[in-house]
């Protein structure tokens, strides 16, 4: 049997030589990556359905949150759904002020009227965002501050 001189640097053959690891730190960061038009309509009509299935659960509550996350999630990826998501949040605020208004009135009962006037205003302005983004449509909410741009 002969000896077939080896390598000094792969003194095993066909396996690399053992690479120390990088100690660089990772990118955390997520890729934003254009997106299509389709996709733009579909996150569009997700920032007004999420909000508003959230409400319909939580008695108005929670529809907030849901704004809120879809916006902080996916403002970045393109400017119609960064206005879609605005929309949706700017409409929970002004529902959750309406809400927190009509918490004391509720004790001359006029609260209970006021309360249910914003949850259908923004069920209907929620609906009406989800179908216009899905169109594809520019859409800014009627009787709804601009708090968030």
């Amino acid at each position: 049997m002969s000896q077939t001189p080896q390598d000094p640097a792969n003194p095993y053959g066909d396996r690399p030589a053992y690479e120390p690891p990088s100690h660089q730190q990772p990118d955390y960061t997520a890729p934003q990556s254009s997106i299509s038009p389709a996709q733009e309509r579909t996150l569009g009509a997700v920032a007004h359905g999420v909000p508003l299935i959230a409400m319909v659960l939580s008695a108005g509550l929670l529809g907030f949150v849901g704004s809120l996350v879809i916006y902080l999630m996916y403002k970045d990826r393109g400017p119609f759904v960064r206005q879609h998501a605005a929309n949706s949040l700017n409409v929970q605020i002004i529902t959750g002020i309406v809400l927190l208004i009509s918490i004391p009135l509720m004790l001359i009962l006029v609260g209970f009227a006021t309360y249910a006037i914003a949850l259908v205003f923004a069920f209907v302005m929620h609906l009406l965002g989800a179908i216009k983004a899905n169109n594809g449509e520019w859409w800014n909410p009627p009787m709804t501050p601009r708090f968030v741009r």
